[in-house]
């Protein structure tokens, strides 16, 4: 096991060395081809350690008062934004979710409060979790308390759902209005060709999660089968005996393989 070192509390001028590594990193990011930048303010990192009161007990301008927990999340955007665009970047949060100690005195006004500084912007997306989110496996809709409805009714822009969807629960996410678009995290991982198996309602590769975090660099991520021709051949047949709508061989090949599917959707000239 690597020796970690001790944690501790950001010095108040460090905190923009901080800032200035998320604008390289969208500088990295947009001179790789990427499409757009997801800032992570959700599940107990860094942002989120800075927003809940139960992690920051800081006494500078970063902590105290929820408009300067917010402070550093708001610095970051800017800063990224300022490489990638306003139109290219997003953020995720989890207001809902106390993960990893991540807890508030009170969650409701802080996210409100933050949400509306973003609706100031002009963001491609807010993804936000949902309680749903668990560790033991995508298990689809489930009755609680809290969920980020009221969060997706104060932002004003594009929302994002993430946390255990199915196929089925996230066309209803979107079909109800929850939210505009729904991620799939460890679907992914088993199956590489998830927008064509969610396309013809196929069979999805099952994931072992005991290898989601690990040091090989195969075993786990690159070793899920895609469909064969054959399996997609017998799925389409079979999705077409319960749908009216038509899908070509010729359709599912532009879903297998579209993965500039951002940049056409969007349709967002991309920053020099």
């Amino acid at each position: 096991m690597t020796e970690y070192s001790h944690p501790r509390a950001l010095a108040t001028e460090e905190v923009p060395l901080i800032v200035d590594q998320f604008r390289r990193a969208a500088i990295h990011a947009r001179q790789a081809g990427f499409d757009g930048v997801e800032i992570h303010g959700a599940h107990g990192y860094l942002l989120d350690q800075f927003f809940k009161d139960g992690i920051n007990d800081r006494e500078d301008k970063y902590g105290g008062s929820i408009e300067n927990r917010c402070r550093l999340a708001m610095e970051v955007i800017e800063a990224v934004s300022t490489e990638m665009g306003q139109e290219r970047t997003a953020m995720r949060i989890s207001p809902v979710i106390d993960h990893l100690g991540a807890t508030d005195s009170n969650p409701h006004a802080l996210f409100l409060h933050l949400i509306s500084q973003l609706n100031k912007k002009n963001l491609a997306y807010l993804h936000m979790t949902e309680p749903r989110f668990n560790n033991k496996g995508a298990r689809g809709l489930t009755d609680t308390t809290e969920n980020c409805s009221k969060f997706r009714e104060a932002y004003n822009g594009v929302t994002m759902l993430s946390g255990g969807f199915t196929r089925a629960s996230g066309m209803q996410a979107v079909h109800t209005g929850a939210a505009d678009m729904v991620s799939y995290g460890r679907l992914f991982i088993s199956n590489p060709d998830l927008p064509l198996r969610f396309a013809i309602n196929s069979k999805l590769n099952a994931y072992d999660h005991s290898t989601f975090y690990t040091h090989d660099q195969f075993v786990g991520y690159l070793d899920y089968p895609k469909l064969s021709s054959e399996e997609i051949k017998q799925a389409l047949s079979e999705h077409r005996k319960t749908t009216d709508s038509a899908i070509h061989m010729d359709e599912l090949i532009s879903i297998e393989t579209s993965s500039p599917v951002c940049a056409q959707a969007l349709r967002i000239p991309r920053p020099c």
